[in-house]
């Protein structure tokens, strides 16, 4: 859990000031400074970047998510207020697949995106320069019915980490160590004094994680949906039970990196609780379809179609086709850690890619 290597000057140095002042941080405040640097100063996408994500991998992926939300709208009745919403968007890519394809069904929706980095503003911009922009879900217009997407956006949200010994519940906080940080036990925990804490069932020694941000914004869109109407489709990795275990993870330049190390200057991301996301959003009064393995659902939505389609099209990229269709189908590789899960709005029709 140590790392002693120094960290770029910026964030860390801020980082080391406000643990001197104030004591160790916790995992989700130290997640959560590192990210907003991180997003706010550069480009991550592409291989250019740290990662590569499923919009930029094929227009496939945005394409037919464009077309299930067209699908929702159609059987919910067209309605003519409905607004596009994109949480965290990257560089537009997705949306401007997905609204393509949106097009050839009749439906040409506002555009509303929720990003707070200055620099991917510009990328999205560049590639959709009808949208408007929201800090964050709070500002979405409150009289229409929305069709929201989140593709991974869930797992860059800070979550708070416990740790159970024979003692009971710690809190995982992260403390100087050198010129770097280091995560450590905080202080014995009692019920009931620190809010949420996990249950009980969970054995001794192992990390359980907690994203009180993701929750509480599943359950904000939840019931903006309830309220106005709409679907929210949300894509992203993680597991579909309550898990337990360390999911905290950096990467940088495509390689998976060290936490500790160098904040803000990588991404840092953990596993979403699609349970805990439903959970938060039946609450709210919709239904929650999924989560599905991405795989499953983009099979079910015609990628194998949509893939012989271009190829017919396209000879001579018909490899790179079929390269980029199992890469976001394939067990082994996105089909089944990525997910999908449905948010409904009462009265709106049953979704496609969820049955069986």
């Amino acid at each position: 859990m140590t790392n002693t290597n120094p960290s770029p000057p910026d964030l860390a140095a801020a980082l080391r000031a406000r643990i001197a002042a104030e004591g160790p941080i916790s995992v989700a405040d130290y997640m959560a400074a590192a990210n907003a640097h991180y997003y706010a100063t550069r480009d991550p996408f592409g291989a250019a970047g740290d990662f590569v994500t499923a919009p930029e991998i094929s227009q496939m992926f945005g394409e037919l998510i464009g077309l299930w939300l067209a699908d929702m709208w159609q059987r919910a009745g067209r309605p003519a207020d409905a607004r596009y919403v994109e949480l965290g968007p990257g560089r537009g890519t997705l949306a401007a697949d997905a609204l393509r394809a949106m097009r050839g069904a009749g439906l040409t929706p506002p555009i509303e995106l929720v990003e707070t980095s200055p620099m991917l503003r510009d990328a999205q911009q560049a590639a959709l320069p009808a949208a408007r922009w929201h800090d964050d879900a709070g500002s979405l217009p409150g009289n229409a019915p929305l069709l929201i997407v989140a593709n991974e956006f869930f797992d860059a949200l800070p979550a708070r980490q416990w740790l159970r010994d024979g003692d009971g519940w710690h809190e995982l906080v992260v403390e100087m160590a050198g010129d770097g940080f280091r995560r450590v036990p905080g202080p014995l925990l009692r019920e009931g004094t620190a809010g949420l804490l996990p249950s009980q069932e969970h054995r001794d020694g192992g990390i359980v994680e907690l994203s009180e941000v993701s929750t509480a914004i599943a359950g904000g869109l939840a019931g903006r949906l309830a309220r106005q109407g709409g679907v929210a489709l949300i894509v992203d990795y993680g597991h579909a039970r309550h898990g337990q275990g360390d999911t905290l993870q950096a990467v940088s330049r495509h390689e998976f990196a060290d936490p500790w190390t160098a904040p803000g200057e990588q991404d840092l991301t953990v596993h979403v609780d699609f349970e805990a996301l439903g959970d938060a959003a039946r609450g709210e009064g919709v239904r929650v379809f999924g989560p599905v393995g991405q795989g499953a659902f983009l099979r079910a939505m015609g990628i194998d179609l949509r893939a012989a389609s271009l190829a017919k099209a396209s000879p001579g990229r018909t490899e790179e086709i079929v390269a980029a269709r199992e890469r976001l189908t394939a067990a082994d590789q996105m089909g089944r850690l990525f997910k999908v899960m449905a948010l409904v709005a009462p009265r709106w029709p049953v979704p496609e890619g969820f049955q069986g």
